[in-house]
């Protein structure tokens, strides 16, 4: 399915759990936790505060259904409720936590090369964990969820010239983290 005709998709389910179809909020449900629990997990760096967002997000975007007025597509609508869950999570928790879940991207080709890229790939979600969440937040949607700079400004509510402001400040801070680095 393209993108076009998964986003017509999306909108037909959401017209029809609107309208009180269960098995179609079932459908939006199973097709974009995926992605909630990713970002989620990426702004909180909590597998445990993840899951809760993500369940709230969903209770959240539940009740928003009669509201939803589609002037975005589903999915920008879903990250901007997932990326709201979270920031109001890490509202009530302490600063964040070192990242528990490596990202299982491994391309080494021997067991060593393995090792030393899972390392990498570590220290680099670490180092976005200790990012400020202004800096954060963005660059998980940007870079690691890979959406356009124009969805990401409009899920955060800022202007794409404000957005690539943040990303810079976010990726200088990433590469002195990473630079720190023993």
């Amino acid at each position: 399915m393209t993108s076009a005709e998964t986003a017509l998709a999306d909108r037909k389910l959401v017209e029809d759990a609107a309208a009180g179809d269960h098995a179609a909020f079932d459908t939006l449900v199973r097709r974009h936790t995926p992605m909630m629990y990713r970002v989620a997990l990426r702004i909180t760096a909590s597998p445990p505060e993840a899951e809760d967002v993500v369940q709230e997000a969903w209770l959240s975007a539940w009740r928003s259904l009669p509201s939803f007025r589609q002037e975005s597509r589903v999915s920008t609508w879903l990250y901007r409720v997932v990326t709201n869950g979270a920031l109001a999570q890490l509202r009530r928790r302490p600063p964040t936590v070192p990242l528990h879940e490596a990202a299982g991207q491994v391309t080494g080709t021997t067991p060593e090369h393995r090792v030393v890229d899972a390392e990498q790939v570590d220290a680099v979600l670490r180092a976005i964990a200790r990012l400020e969440v202004s800096q954060r937040v963005p660059l998980v949607l940007r870079e690691l969820e890979g959406l356009s700079y124009e969805e990401v400004a409009d899920i955060l509510e800022v202007g794409v010239p404000a957005l690539r402001s943040r990303l810079r400040r976010a990726r200088v801070a990433l590469l002195g983290q990473l630079r720190e680095r023993p």
